[in-house]
């Protein structure tokens, strides 16, 4: 079984207003008819994965991708410094999913996305579980404040020359306290030189946790154009320094409110970025949710994993 389904065009999209003066980019690709499906991008920042509507049955899914805020073609981007990050927040995002819903006329939908996505889509289904049919998680996340402070200071055990790179990044006086914090101020200068150092600072960063996985490639973040990595970096950095404006440990507190909502988890052994123990834990409170290990796989993927992606979506098109 290939993993991929041929790619095929949006017949439908646009920008859509949702208030505080942010316009967010959708497209809807597949059978009009079909079983919907909402892609939900990583990052936060990252921008719409379009290749993830590959492991969508174009015959069966109606797929609904969309751009958070400030980033890929939503508008205002926040590669501006003057983009105000304060209406950009995961209650923000919760909101957008639903008027996108409404606004397409969709009664119930599949969440599918991984990392920053998987986040985003447990808030989401937590805040609305009657607008969720299935949802399939790759590389789970529920940003803790313990997911982020092991991806952006624990895992430097591993690397540590490239960790005090990074940490030496922000002022001196800042170094042994809130680096997070740091980078999002220097994200956010209006000095573009400023700016553009700190950028390039912590998507070397980024490339380093997950250059030593099965499958990683060093430049696996920053090989983006430089207005998508700046946009990519300033709302991680936004997001991450105030842990997603979540209660610790709230989306794993109440995954009773996924109950009912079928699910897979997808997640690579060898995840350096996001270990394995968060999948672990989600299943072990969502009680219709299957964890899926893949032996090959890093927070970056596999053959294997992508095959799994395949797997989950094909079954849950059954589920009409």
């Amino acid at each position: 079984m290939s993993e991929y389904y041929e790619p095929t065009e949006p017949f439908d999209e646009g920008m859509l207003d949702v208030g505080d003066g942010n316009h967010v980019a959708w497209e809807v690709g597949g059978n009009p008819d079909g079983k919907p499906v909402l892609i939900v991008h990583g990052g936060p920042g990252a921008g719409r994965s379009r290749g993830l509507r590959r492991y969508c049955d174009p015959a069966e899914y109606r797929v609904v991708l969309f751009d958070q805020r400030g980033c890929g073609r939503s508008t205002p981007h926040a590669s501006d410094p003057a983009t105000d990050l304060t209406v950009n927040t995961t209650d923000h995002l919760i909101a957008d999913m639903e008027r996108l819903r409404e606004h397409l006329g969709i009664d119930r939908w599949l969440l599918f996305g991984g990392s920053w996505g998987s986040t985003l889509i447990l808030a989401y289904a937590q805040r609305h579980p009657d607008r969720v049919s299935e949802i399939v998680l790759a590389g789970v996340t529920m940003t803790r404040r313990s997911e982020i402070d092991w991806l952006y200071r624990g895992v430097g055990l591993l690397f540590p020359q490239e960790w005090e790179r990074f940490r030496d990044g922000v002022p001196e006086v800042d170094r042994d306290g809130d680096l997070l914090a740091a980078y999002a101020r220097l994200t956010s200068d209006p000095d573009p030189e400023v700016r553009a150092r700190a950028t390039r600072d912590w998507a070397d960063w980024e490339d380093t946790v997950i250059s030593q996985e099965p499958n990683g490639r060093r430049n696996a973040y920053s090989d983006r154009p430089d207005r998508d990595l700046s946009a990519f970096v300033r709302i991680c950095a936004h997001y991450f320094s105030n842990a997603a404006w979540l209660p610790e440990g709230v989306l794993l507190q109440q995954a009773d409110r996924l109950t009912g909502i079928p699910g897979v988890l997808i997640h690579g052994r060898h995840d350096l970025g996001g270990p394995l123990g968060n999948a672990w834990e989600l299943a072990g409170r969502w009680p219709d949710a299957e964890l899926v290990i893949v032996e090959d796989a890093g927070h970056t993927g596999s053959d294997t994993m992508r095959q799994e992606f395949r797997r989950a979506l094909d079954r849950f098109a059954c589920r009409r």
